[in-house]
């Protein structure tokens, strides 16, 4: 058991009047307790900055600043004081000179037209002329929009022989040739079966191939000019057994762009071979804006339609024309109006 007499009586110590610090300092002994001394100078902080008061402007002192030294007079003659640097203006691109074509004026045959069954040239308003007008207008509308020139070639096709593309690509050019401001160049491109010249009753001579094949061969030279004002004719020149592979060379862009060099106003018009028999007009296909493919009205079947259209898929602008169609739902009978069925 713990003795507990030796412990001081509380109340004993109380009487005497000591306190509880008092009463302890006997019992354990000591010097006394006073507080730790403090610092006059406390030490100056080493992780961080002392901001240093701010002193208002006016009450700075003005530094005094030794005065620049005069700069030296430079000697400067009048010329080099008022010429400026020379700006380089970019170099205005060189226009290409026209390329126009020369040659005797030959008739069209108007007797093979009425024959074909061709829109006549100064003749009277018909249902077929006023068909071909709404059909240039959308081509022409596009090749105007057009500032690359592309659009300005139109391929005439249809996918299989004997669909009228013959017939429309003519009738076009001549419903073109009519514009006042535009000129038109009929190009006979099926190689194999040429038959332009036969239905204008035009000369045979030198043409397409012939310009592809040899270089020396300008093919403005072989464009043949007609009575009728602003209608061309380019022949299709005699066959060869690389007649594709010509049309597919890089000579055919440069032999298609002197056609309509410095003649922004002219319109190439292509009738090509079928594109179900030939291959030359997807070849075409690479060098043209747009293309006409020629559907015959209860002839050309929609499987031969879609993969003509497939092998002209080049082609940015491919548009559908249906010929020999007799019944219009709307009853459209263009020509009449004028007092000339059609």
């Amino acid at each position: 058991m713990t003795e507990h007499s030796k412990i001081p009586v509380p109340g004993k110590d109380a009487k005497k009047g000591k306190s509880l610090f008092e009463r302890a300092e006997g019992m354990f002994g000591g010097e006394g307790y006073a507080p730790a001394p403090v610092p006059k100078d406390l030490a100056k902080p080493v992780n961080r900055k002392v901001a240093k008061p701010k002193v208002p402007a006016a009450a700075q002192p003005a530094a005094e600043q030794p005065a620049p030294a005069p700069a030296p007079a430079a000697s400067v003659t009048p010329q080099a004081a008022a010429a400026p640097a020379p700006v380089e203006q970019p170099a205005a691109p060189v226009a290409k000179p026209r390329i126009g074509f020369s040659g005797d004026r030959h008739p069209v045959d108007r007797e093979l037209l009425a024959h074909h069954g061709l829109i006549m040239p100064d003749g009277p308003v018909t249902g077929l002329l006023e068909e071909f007008r709404i059909v240039k207008r959308q081509l022409l509308k596009a090749a105007r929009a057009d500032a690359s020139g592309m659009a300005s070639r139109i391929l005439v096709c249809s996918p299989l022989p004997d669909e009228g593309k013959t017939f429309c690509a003519t009738n076009l050019a001549l419903a073109m040739a009519s514009e006042r401001d535009c000129e038109v160049v009929l190009v006979d491109a099926d190689v194999a079966k040429p038959s332009v010249l036969s239905t204008l009753g035009l000369p045979k001579g030198p043409g397409l191939m012939d310009a592809l094949a040899n270089p020396e061969i300008a093919v403005e030279d072989c464009v043949i000019a007609t009575d009728i004002s602003g209608l061309f004719v380019l022949p299709a020149g005699n066959q060869t057994s690389a007649d594709s592979e010509y049309l597919a060379s890089a000579r055919t862009s440069e032999v298609l762009a002197r056609l309509t060099q410095g003649a922004p106003e002219r319109v190439l018009v292509f009738d090509s071979p079928p594109a179900l028999a030939a291959s030359p007009a997807a070849d075409l296909a690479n060098h043209v804006g747009q293309a006409l493919v020629v559907a015959r009205a209860d002839k050309t079947g929609q499987s031969a339609l879609e993969d003509a259209l497939s092998l002209l898929s080049n082609c940015p602008d491919i548009k559908l024309l249906l010929n020999d169609a007799h019944f219009s739902p709307s009853g459209r009978r263009f020509g009449a109006y004028y007092g000339y069925g059609g």
